[in-house]
């Protein structure tokens, strides 16, 4: 699985963490920024790692800001994208088995690193059911065209 990353300052220290995990899990991923914990915009960000994902470069997108919120709005305005919040394992699991969901956004002011990264290991690991929910996720990609 090819994996991108990307925060805002609000999200920076939590991605820093989410990295280390991958790193020590051996998931290879790229980081899309911010490379600082300085104020930027997340829409920026949200864009570069949304855009990545729904032209095939990577299978996957995980973005933070401070509440997830933000970030993950900017990120649904890319065709092709389906961003799930998640601040709890069961979300995680389902946003990936039902909605097929191909970015996670976190909150760094929301949950803390532990659960982040349970989040992430039931995110990366959860497949999509497909099936009925095929069909409901092939009406959400025609509603954003």
């Amino acid at each position: 699985m090819k994996l991108v990353i990307g925060s805002d300052h609000g999200g920076f220290a939590l991605k820093e963490n989410i990295k280390g995990y991958l790193q020590e899990e051996g998931i290879e991923f790229t980081d899309y920024g911010t490379l600082t914990p300085e104020r930027c915009d997340y829409p920026v960000i949200a864009k570069k790692v949304a855009e990545a994902v729904a032209d095939g470069t990577f299978d996957r997108g995980i973005l933070i800001c401070g509440t997830g919120i933000g970030i993950g709005i900017a990120a649904n305005k890319v065709h092709g994208i389906r961003a799930a919040l998640c601040h709890d394992c069961f979300s995680a699991e389902y946003s990936r088995r039902h909605n097929d969901a191909n970015i996670l956004t976190m909150g760094e002011r929301v949950i803390g690193p532990g659960l982040a990264r349970e989040i992430v290991k039931i995110w990366l690991d959860t497949p999509f059911d497909g099936g009925r929910h095929a069909v409901r996720v092939g009406m959400i990609n025609e509603m954003d065209k």
